[in-house]
């Protein structure tokens, strides 16, 4: 949004100008201000396309919800090979080391993944906060 100091018909308007221009800086303001940042912990393997969907919808939920999403199985399978044992141990070391920057891990829906379950373990393990939430976006208390 950019501010003109003329209103529509060409005149001076300062009153106006010094209002829209606040409430401008204060956009931007918000934009900054801090957000938390969050592990995603969802499924990956079998239905690739569909738990790819899926983890992009997540994070865009946490996005929308103030925090900055952490989500390592959107990031590391465009460069790394799931499929090879050795890049996929690697993949998770990475995630755990993005994890430990990570104020909450946030995990969704209700089938848990043999990657999901390590990550759960470790974020127990380290006493990390784990939230909840069903495929729908949905906070589940009673876990």
């Amino acid at each position: 949004m950019s501010v003109d100091l003329r209103n529509c018909e060409g005149y001076k308007d300062p009153t106006a100008y010094e209002a829209l221009s606040a409430l401008e800086r204060e956009e931007r303001r918000a934009l900054r201000a801090f957000r938390p940042i969050v592990y995603i912990c969802s499924p990956y393997a079998g239905d690739i396309d569909r738990n790819t969907a899926a983890a992009r919808k997540y994070s865009r939920f946490a996005v929308e919800t103030g925090y900055i999403p952490i989500a390592p199985h959107l990031l590391f399978p465009q460069f790394m090979n799931d499929g090879d044992p050795t890049e996929r141990e690697l993949a998770l070391f990475f995630g755990n080391a993005l994890m430990s920057k990570c104020s909450e891990v946030w995990v969704f829906g209700d089938t848990i993944s043999n990657g999901m379950a390590a990550e759960i373990r470790r974020a127990r393990w380290k006493n990390y906060r784990l939230r909840y939430f069903t495929e729908e976006l949905e906070e589940q208390y009673d876990v």
